[in-house]
């Protein structure tokens, strides 16, 4: 099982791999079926596991490390493209690398400002107190994604919830199985339908392909629809739990050219992927001080790199696992880094820039409703998050 987080610090790293970063930048790990891996923790570390060649991203290697038992033949089973290598994962990206260019994205802002300006104000409407999860955080992100796959809103709460089980790491394999099938089979029978009536949409245009089925639609369907909402959800709570005793950093968001780099410091101080990168040798390398063996299955820690004070840190300036909206984080890994980093990255910033800065401008009252050391956190999900997020205004 992943390593649990500390309910004194809960939007940081779990302890055990703070503890690990400070032992040294790669260490062994105990996996959880017997086989031990290493643990990269080191920024530089990471980068160079997560961009060098030597390192497989696919899934279906025998060594491929996993933090959960018995799950190796439903992951190995119809991988998408972030668990493959080149030149299968290029030929599948590139078929969708069109729609999150940052041209693109830029010229969805205007849609992207109409759906957080409804969401708030069907949140607000006649009331006083909300959860901003159900209320905001969630329905942004799945209403942009909706729209750019083709997916019906309506059936939200449906591959919402299947959702949930596929990143839980407390789903059976039974309810794993049941979960994706119904998701295969939901977005299998969209994409034929979209074959026969294509509109303009990102399922409509891979439907269309010749070299496609509908089951190799539904795949690379799967991963966008969990990654477009699932991810960009849990960064707004986060980032809003985070901020809403922190007016001084909330006032930085009331300045536009302030945004994009207070966005960049969130995603490096949350990090919301906690359990890692999965990756395996394929052959023998020299890292951190440490020899990784051919077939030795590698963790890249990305919360921890993202917190690597030889990085973030530095003399005079802010220590590395403090938040600081003034800090110059472009450099950071939340999004992954080499050619299996994140695709919806522009898109995610986006979304994240325009819901913070709306967020706090039309409600500058806003403050948590309950005590903080009530909230209720995500920590049973590849994706860490909140439950909920109750607030008043």
């Amino acid at each position: 099982m992943p390593a649990p987080h500390s309910a004194g610090c809960p939007f940081g790293p779990p302890p055990a791999y703070t503890k690990a970063a400070a032992t040294a930048a790669v260490t062994r790990a105990d996996l959880p079926e017997g086989e031990s891996c290493w643990l990269a923790t080191g920024y530089a570390e990471v980068r160079t596991i997560l961009s060098d060649r030597r390192f497989s991203a696919d899934v279906r290697h025998p060594n491929f490390p996993l933090l959960l038992p018995g799950r190796r033949e439903i992951i190995a089973e119809n991988p998408n493209f972030l668990r493959l290598d080149d030149p299968e994962h290029a030929r599948l990206r590139r078929m969708v690398t069109g729609d999150f260019l940052v041209k693109r994205v830029e010229a969805m802002r205007p849609a992207v400002q109409q759906i957080v300006d409804e969401a708030l104000d069907r949140m607000t409407q006649g009331r006083t107190e909300a959860d901003l999860v159900t209320g905001f955080a969630l329905p942004v992100p799945s209403l942009v994604i909706c729209l750019l796959l083709g997916v019906p809103y309506e059936d939200r709460e449906f591959f919402q919830s299947v959702s949930r089980t596929l990143l839980s790491n407390t789903s059976t394999l039974e309810k794993l199985s049941e979960a994706r099938d119904e998701l295969l089979d939901y977005l299998s029978g969209l994409a034929a339908r979209k074959r026969e009536q294509p509109e303009d949409d990102i399922l409509s245009r891979l439907a269309v392909r010749d070299d496609l089925t509908p089951r190799d639609v539904a795949g690379t369907g799967i991963l966008l629809l969990i990654a477009g909402h699932e991810t960009t959800a849990n960064m707004i709570s986060l980032s809003t739990a985070l901020l809403l005793d922190r007016p001084d950093h909330v006032a930085r968001l009331a300045d536009p050219a302030a945004v994009p780099g207070a966005v960049e410091e969130l995603l490096r101080h949350l990090t919301i992927v906690h359990t890692g990168l999965p990756r395996v040798a394929l052959e023998d390398v020299e890292l951190g001080g440490a020899t990784i063996k051919a077939g030795d299955g590698v963790i890249a820690m990305l919360s921890t790199a993202n917190r690597d004070e030889t990085v973030f840190g530095g003399a005079g300036g802010t220590p590395a696992d403090e938040l600081d909206l003034d800090r110059d984080a472009r450099r950071h890994l939340a999004f992954g880094f080499g050619v299996h980093q994140c695709l919806g990255q522009p898109l995610a910033r986006a979304e994240l820039q325009i819901a913070l800065a709306t967020l706090f401008r039309r409600l500058p009252g806003l403050r948590l409703a309950i005590p903080r050391d009530e909230l209720a956190f995500r920590t049973d999900s590849f994706i860490y998050g909140m439950r909920s997020l109750p607030v008043t205004w």
